[in-house]
């Protein structure tokens, strides 16, 4: 049986997001975040406006997400910290995770004894896996991941589609 060739050139093409996520490879990230808009440019209420079709629509997204990415990027981050910090399971278990993770690699293989007590580094893992996947699926993570997904949709694409361009990008790219 063959596999399934999806063309992602194609679609990528189409969406030109080869470009778009260029700069996010290229350097660190301070330099990701050092195009950072100011405020009152983000939040400027003067240039909001209903576009007239698609067409206007697909334009001011274009430019609004490459003029504005460093601050489309904190609104997702602070949407993120929000998600976690209402759902305090999650985050519980994302830490105990972690922190189980960090300690078990800090025994560097060696089994852990307290006392009488002694576990090899295979049942420690395994304590972690048993105890943290069940409070996991508790936690709901499926249901945080695809609220963090609309809402961070809905209010980078209504910013980015309600934006207008500044007046002087507005007619630089129409003929004389």
């Amino acid at each position: 049986m063959s596999r399934i060739q999806i063309p992602l050139d194609l679609i990528t093409s189409r969406l030109n997001l080869g470009e778009r996520f260029q700069g996010l490879r290229a350097g660190p990230l301070s330099g990701r975040f050092s195009n950072l808009r100011p405020i009152s440019e983000f939040f400027d209420f003067k240039r909001l406006s209903k576009p007239a079709n698609f067409g206007e629509v697909q334009s001011r997204v274009n430019y609004n997400l490459g003029h504005f990415s460093s601050n489309y990027a904190v609104v997702f981050l602070m949407l993120s910290i929000y998600a976690l910090l209402t759902n305090w399971l999650l985050l519980f278990d994302i830490i105990f995770v972690i922190g189980g993770m960090f300690l078990i690699s800090k025994l560097d293989g060696r089994d852990l004894e307290i006392g009488t007590f002694k576990a090899t580094t295979s049942q420690l893992w395994t304590g972690l896996l048993v105890i943290s996947i069940p409070i996991g699926l508790i936690s709901s993570p499926f249901s945080t991941l695809l609220w963090l997904i609309g809402a961070s949709g809905a209010s980078i694409l209504g910013h980015a589609s309600f934006m207008d361009k500044p007046i002087d990008e507005a007619f630089s790219g129409e003929a004389v």
